[in-house]
């Protein structure tokens, strides 16, 4: 279904007009966001809010990868060659989402809003949790389809307390978190789409197409 790589494609360039028009200078939002907390990363509200970031940006999209490769080991070993064809296929989106930042902070070469290693855009954190949001929301589409909604708002949300954490801590202007759920929407719907786990599982057919 052509929808999705459009829509892949739209967010993908929705991602780099934001990068290229926040390379040089910031927003005026972007200034007056990091100027309303400026300095609460400092003393233990910031130690505090660093530890939440750093679980849900980096530990939690970790895990989530770890217990994604032993369930596609699982299920192959069970003969459950669908369930783990459909996992990996995940992985694959997985991956590919989270290059939104690996290549990108060198593309843009951004600065931070305060001294802080690596460059800005996109949120490193934010396209973590976004990347697994998003790769939760498929895996449930086509393993546990009742749990697709809570699973795509209680995800979403985290991405949102992530990129608030990153935005606290004074380490990212807010153009870095909106820039990286767009790259990882662009990226991943593409990535997705490639992988065929778009636009899902069709009712008359309940195996995945190889």
């Amino acid at each position: 279904m052509i929808r999705w790589p459009v829509t892949g494609v739209l967010f993908l360039g929705l991602f780099v007009a934001l990068g290229l028009a926040v390379a040089k200078q910031p927003l005026g939002i972007d200034l007056t966001v990091t100027g309303a907390f400026q300095g609460l990363w400092r003393g233990t509200f910031g130690n505090l809010t660093k530890i939440v970031s750093d679980l849900l940006g980096l530990v939690l999209p970790a895990a989530a990868v770890a217990g994604l490769l032993v369930g596609a080991i699982l299920a192959w070993y069970r003969g459950l060659r669908r369930e783990a064809l459909i996992v990996v296929r995940v992985l694959v989106v997985y991956g590919a989402a989270r290059l939104t930042s690996w290549l990108g902070k060198p593309i843009f070469v951004r600065e931070r809003p305060r001294a802080y290693a690596e460059f800005s855009y996109p949120s490193g954190h934010v396209v973590a949790i976004a990347s697994t949001a998003l790769a939760a929301t498929l895996l449930c589409r086509w393993l546990a389809p009742a749990l697709t909604r809570r699973v795509a708002v209680g995800s979403g949300l985290l991405t949102v307390l992530v990129a608030l954490t990153r935005l606290v801590l004074g380490v990212h202007w807010l153009s870095d978190t909106v820039g990286a759920v767009l790259g990882v929407l662009g990226v991943g719907l593409l990535a997705a789409a490639v992988v065929r786990l778009l636009p899902g599982p069709v009712p008359e057919r309940r195996s995945l197409p190889l």
